[in-house]
């Protein structure tokens, strides 16, 4: 029978999951996969790796969202331009 999951972990892990738009045991797997790069074990870590990650992902997804407002401004010669159906 697997160990208990503990509840910060977990709270943590569904939000990184949330941000990455994957499920919560990939998101789990990203972060224990992360601890044994560092080489770290304890549960306590792990929050904190996780805590870093989503600290990452939100980081990235303004970048981007500031990326796709810059692609979807209309350039002067082509303000003009209409698709027809």
């Amino acid at each position: 029978m697997p160990a208990p999951i503990d509840r910060a972990y977990a709270t943590v892990t569904g939000q990184l999951a949330t941000l990455l738009g994957v499920s919560i045991a990939a998101a789990r797997r990203r972060v224990d996969q992360q601890a044994a790069r560092e080489g770290t074990r304890a549960p306590g870590e792990r929050i904190t790796i996780a805590e870093r990650m989503i600290q990452e992902a939100q980081g990235g997804a303004r970048a981007q969202g500031q990326l796709l407002d810059a692609l979807l401004v209309a350039k002067d010669d082509e303000s003009g331009f209409m698709v027809e159906d």
